[in-house]
């Protein structure tokens, strides 16, 4: 995967600036896995002096994201990609920095391939772990990813 990152953060910054600015990075990424890390912050924090929620989903989407995205990149389509739907689940307050690890990659391909042959739209589902730094798990997300060719 050609991505770094470092390009990633830069996109965010641009592309998703309340991402960028409540926090939310890319530490690594590679074909099968992305990791990211949102530290709780007052820019980020709810009433109860955790992390808001939608923050942690900001970071567990760009953990699946940016994998969607390399993919994409690579293959040098014109292919588009949505957020059809998600699914999320709170076992504990986000305190201090949440990592958030989605190992889905290997998902990808058989949907671009499937929708450079078919012309038709394919979605599939990439999960997103939040743990915090103690290695308790804080949120789970999952998010239905749809690709299609650009039409």
């Amino acid at each position: 995967m050609k991505l770094t990152p470092s390009q990633l953060n830069k996109f965010s910054m641009v592309k998703l600036p309340s991402a960028w600015f409540c926090g939310v990075r890319v530490v690594a990424i590679n074909d099968t896995s992305c990791t990211t890390t949102v530290k709780h912050r007052w820019i980020n924090q709810n009433p109860f002096n955790s992390m808001f929620w939608a923050v942690q989903g900001m970071a567990a989407e760009l953990a699946t994201g940016a994998i969607v995205i390399g993919k994409i990149k690579e293959e040098q389509a014109k292919i588009s990609m949505l957020v059809a739907n998600n699914k999320a689940n709170f076992s504990k307050k986000a305190k201090g920095r949440i990592t958030f690890v989605c190992n889905d990659g290997h998902l990808i391909d058989e949907a671009i391939k499937n929708t450079l042959a078919t012309g038709e739209g394919q979605t599939f589902w990439m999960q997103s772990v939040g743990k915090d730094e103690a290695g308790d798990i804080v949120s789970t997300f999952d998010f239905e990813w749809t690709v299609r060719v650009k039409s």
